[in-house]
């Protein structure tokens, strides 16, 4: 269960932006290149404020949207209602088989909330957990473990601003699955007990969610908020509350909120899935259609009319946060339905905004970038106004640089207008996208279907198919001119502003005034037309001649086929049909994390600058725009035993992907700016990490429990601040230039032809030196030391906020395999045990935590650790509590229920995760030079039905020992400290 307190998604182009600003966030492993989103998902409306109606129609109880537009909803869909105003889709998708999603949506989030009502929507949907008239308190998750649904993963709940959300993913669809999932959604619908001896319990739970959720980026989305949306409802209504309403309210003010708002006219059940629609339909005819409210109805909140302001700025400053700024322009919300006529508006600034974010990556991608990243985007803010918004992020002594390069752009996109070749280019690459969601529609995901459908409810959206979708969208393209996207962009910094937000790590001096100076001062400077790029050919078609197949071999029970080539490039391939026309690509090189050296800190960190630093006879941008038509990825990470390149594409794009991926092998661009550029957005990350507890465990936690090995350990300060482009050469060069290379192909997708592509790309590459076994020295990783006192980490976040975290060592998966599975299953008890004490009967915490590994690459490595958020007083108290646990688990056998509720769950999600392609991507990688990962695979499923109480007693006894257990705390900053590192000089 979750309290979705973040701002509204980001639609659009927004989906651009946030993959150019993840890199200004804090750098990563892998680079993306980001698809658009499906056209159906419409941009907020950009017309004149003046040719909106006053008060949108709300549709009446039982009324669909397509009944009042001339779109036509997706055919394949059932929209019913029943006599009571609750309204029910129902999508029948049989791939995979057997498996189902289920959303019932409510109408009610924080808006409704009075004063004293401030975080009860949220505090309602946990009580949706704990008891109704037919089902006892705590007895629903342990319903739905029974029946194979783990909660977190399969079973949960969200609260946002305008609606609460209850979810399961089915494993099964067989008629006791799917009954018992409708009974509990209409225990939650109208049954609730509201005890309130189980509100009491609940109400540390609800305060260690929202401990946890007070963070730098939380208090800088709220204070922006508070000014855009100044003197309107939502900057005060957020979802987690207040602590004081939290803390104090009553059983009868939850009930009023409940019977006021869960109400069938204010319901949406949504199923999707392997079934049979009218046999569904049937079922919620007989289990809702006697639901009546009880008592008056809530009424609709007033969210306040969008303020006439011109240009204002506001300064925030906050440590730990990376330094953003935002300009943004307001207007009232444009209400007419969806249409056809309203889509290809949306389409029209939609593709106009794409070529502004296209012109601003450019530029974080340039010889001398002026920020990190930047976009723009607009936005529907919690219903309360639309906006358009020019975001950006650079280091914090560069923020003068940046306001003045994203000001540019704003300003020339809207005297200039777009070119027709950049309008072109978008027009290309969001078609190939539309093609591809066409090619697929048929083997999306019920999970997929049922967000799709949930996604149209917040704003009355028709849904509608792919099909539908690309041929509106070719309409719309066809003869479009840029003349009219550009007055599309135009129209789009129209409204209320700008209004300058900009959230500073660190004091600037002259305050808002010298923000506010800065901003009017760059707008004086003249902007000049935009000069059109530089046309550039893919010089990457030809590796060679291609090569020859040295060796061909079938794992027939597993639909493999292994082969290797003259040069020594060894290439799996595995044809399914879990998903129509996807292919996914991953190439191992090397040997990864084991052929780095153990006496310094790993620059994982800064692998994001091998893609991002393009090839070296095309930079990204260059590429991105030539192969515009292509569907493809670019990723790039360091695994335990292999450094991975990978991308998913289409059938007809695969040997684009492959050629992609070769090239960056053959001649990696290296560009120094790239470096420099995600050098520079790390120069805050010490900072965030150390502004809450669970960013400094997420920093420090894998170097501890590698017993300080440099290649888990996070670089300081210092270290960050020397390492150059030619180390990270150094790091990764000679595994690329010429480690062994394995890629593995899964999807829709022929042998034959797999094969034909990778000769002509991997295959025509010059030998490959063979895989040879790592040094045991490299391969020897040891977990740590028991301490005598807990390690304590501090930092420098809320006084209330703390983590304790136990783990015990156990070894490599393969010393025994047998017991590493029963051992996974302990840890499932485990997390059981914490759920049930920790959460359900003390109250003490949100999310207590268990985590397993048993490495299949060091043999001597592995653990099991539990975790916990709770005030650092209740730290010594959450050690006697684990200690008690596992002293009952290595003392006393499980009940049969127990052991079921841990496995059963395990099972189904290994069942389900085994009909998708990223499952087999991963457990194949390696699996021609170590036919151990084979038996893995055909053994995980018999392995783990083999555990019985006994074994799980076992392994407890193996592992779970007081005197061998690591004891760490995470508390808030004091002049204490038992770990010293050095985070100066940077």
């Amino acid at each position: 269960m979750t309290s979705s307190t973040r701002p509204s998604l980001l639609r659009g182009v927004a989906l651009l932006t946030i993959a150019v600003l993840a890199m200004a966030q804090g750098p990563s492993s892998a680079q993306a290149r980001t698809a658009l989103p499906s056209f159906k998902v419409a941009l907020p409306r950009l017309g004149k404020a003046d040719k909106a109606p006053a008060v949108k129609a709300r549709l009446a109880p039982g009324q669909w949207p397509q009944a009042l537009t001339n779109l036509k909803a997706d055919p394949l869909t059932v929209f019913g209602a029943l006599p009571n105003g609750m309204r029910y889709a129902i999508r029948r998708q049989p791939i995979p088989a057997g498996q189902a999603a289920i959303r019932l949506r409510f109408d009610v989030g924080s808006l409704d909330e009075t004063d004293s009502q401030q975080g009860l929507a949220h505090f309602l949907e946990h009580m949706a957990f704990n008891g109704s008239s037919g089902v006892g308190e705590n007895e629903m998750i342990k319903i739905l473990e029974r029946k194979g649904l783990a909660f977190g993963a399969d079973t949960n709940a969200t609260t946002n601003f305008s609606a609460t959300t209850y979810r399961l993913d089915l494993p099964h669809t067989d008629n006791e699955t799917v009954d018992t999932a409708l009974m509990l959604m209409r225990e939650t619908a109208d049954a609730l007990t509201l005890d309130p001896a189980a509100i009491d319990r609940e109400r540390g739970v609800v305060l260690s969610e929202e401990r946890a959720s007070d963070t730098p980026g939380f208090r800088i989305y709220k204070a922006r908020l508070d000014f855009l949306l100044k003197g309107q409802r939502p900057p005060t209504r957020y979802p987690i509350g207040q602590v004081e309403v939290l803390k104090t309210a009553s059983a009868g003010e939850l009930r009023a909120l409940y019977d006021a708002y869960y109400r069938p006219e204010r319901a949406v059940l949504i199923i999707a899935g392997d079934f049979d629609p009218v046999a569904i339909e049937a079922k919620i005819k007989a289990k809702f259609a006697d639901w009546r409210g009880r008592g008056a109805a809530g009424v609709e909140p007033d969210l306040g009319a969008v303020a006439k302001r011109d240009l204002e700025a506001r300064l925030v400053v906050e440590a730990g946060a990376p330094l953003s700024l935002q300009i943004a322009w307001l207007r009232p919300m444009d209400l007419r339905a969806d249409s056809v006529e309203t889509r290809r508006e949306d389409l029209i600034a939609h593709l106009g905004l794409a070529v502004l974010n296209r012109r601003l990556s450019a530029l974080a991608r340039s010889g001398e970038p002026p920020f990190l990243g930047a976009g723009a985007f607009t936005s529907d803010q919690q219903g309360a106004a639309e906006m358009t918004m020019l975001t950006v992020n650079a280091e914090p002594d560069r923020w003068r640089v940046a306001l003045a390069a994203v000001d540019q752009e704003q300003r020339r996109i809207v005297r200039y207008g777009v070119r027709q070749d950049e309008l072109d280019r978008e027009i290309e690459e969001f078609q190939a996208v539309l093609k591809a969601a066409v090619s697929g529609a048929a083997t999306r995901r019920p999970s997929d279907l049922a967000g799709e459908i949930l996604g149209s409810l917040e704003d009355d959206e028709v849904v509608t198919d792919p099909a539908t979708d690309l041929a509106l969208y070719d309409q719309v393209v066809k003869g479009l001119k840029a003349e009219t996207v550009s007055e599309a962009v135009k129209a789009a910094f129209e409204g209320s502003g700008p209004l300058l937000f900009m959230a500073s790590p660190q004091a600037v001096p002259g305050g808002e005034a010298a923000v506010l100076a800065e901003y009017q001062t760059v707008r004086k400077s003249d902007v000049d037309a935009p000069k059109a790029a530089q046309q550039t050919a893919w010089p990457y078609e030809t590796f060679g001649d291609p090569g020859t197949v040295a060796e061909t071999r079938e794992v027939a029970d597993l639909d493999t086929v292994f082969v290797r080539f003259a040069n020594g490039v060894r290439l799996t391939i595995k044809p399914t049909k879990f998903r129509d026309d996807e292919v996914l690509v991953r190439v191992n090189i090397g040997d990864g994390i084991v052929g780095l050296p153990k006496d310094r800190s790993s620059l994982n960190w800064t692998a994001g600058a091998f893609t991002e630093g393009g090839l070296k006879q095309i930079d990204n941008e260059s590429m991105e725009r030539v192969l515009a038509s292509k569907v493809y990825g670019v990723r790039f990470g360091m695994a335990d035993d292999a450094l991975v390149l990978s991308g998913g594409t289409r059938r007809d794009d695969l040997e684009t992907q492959l050629q992609v991926l070769a090239a960056f092998v053959v001649e990696p661009g290296w560009r120094a700016e790239a470096f420099q550029r995600i050098k520079g957005g790390a120069r805050t990350m010490h900072d965030q990490f150390e502004a809450t507890d669970s960013g400094v465990l997420s920093r420090d936690l894998a170097g501890l429990l590698h017993s300080g090995d440099g290649r888990w350990a996070f670089p300081s300060r210092d270290e960050m601040a020397k390492v150059s482009l030619a180390d990270l050469r150094k790091e990764v060069d000679p595994q690329i230039a010429a480690g062994p290379i394995e890629v593995v192909i899964v999807g829709d997708i022929g042998v034959e032809t797999a094969t034909d592509l990778v000769a002509r790309t991997f295959g025509a590459l010059p030998p490959r030196r063979p895989a040879t076994a790592p040094s045991p020295t490299q391969l020897d990783v040891r977990f740590p030391a028991p301490p005598a006192q807990p390690v304590t980490l501090e930092h420098k976040g809320r006084g209330d906020q703390a983590i304790g975290l136990v783990a015990w060592p156990t070894t490599g998966f393969y010393a025994n395999p047998q017991l590493a599975r029963d051992t996974a299953v302990m840890g499932e008890v485990l997390r059981l045990r914490l759920l049930d004490d920790l959460r359900e009967a003390q109250g003490a915490t949100y999310s207590p935590s268990v985590n397993y590994q048993h490495s299949t690459v060091w043999p001597a490595w592995g653990y099991m650790s539990a975790s916990v958020e709770v005030p650092p007083a209740k730290l010594e108290e959450f050690f006697a509590d684990v200690s008690r646990i596992s002293a009952d688990l290595r003392d006393k056998p499980i009940t049969a229920d127990e052991l079921a509720r841990a496995k059963t769950p395990r099972l189904d999600s290994i069942e389900k995760a085994r009909v998708t392609n990223q499952y087999w991507l991963a457990e194949l990688s390696r699996a021609q030079t170590d036919p151990r990962r084979l038996d893995l695979i055909r053994q995980f499923t018999s392995g783990t039905e083999r555990v019985t109480a006994a074994d799980v007693q076992k392994a407890a006894q193996t592992y779970l020992k007081d005197e061998r257990a690591y004891r760490l705390t995470v508390r808030p900053k004091s002049s204490r400290s038992t770990l010293e590192r050095d985070r100066t000089g940077f």
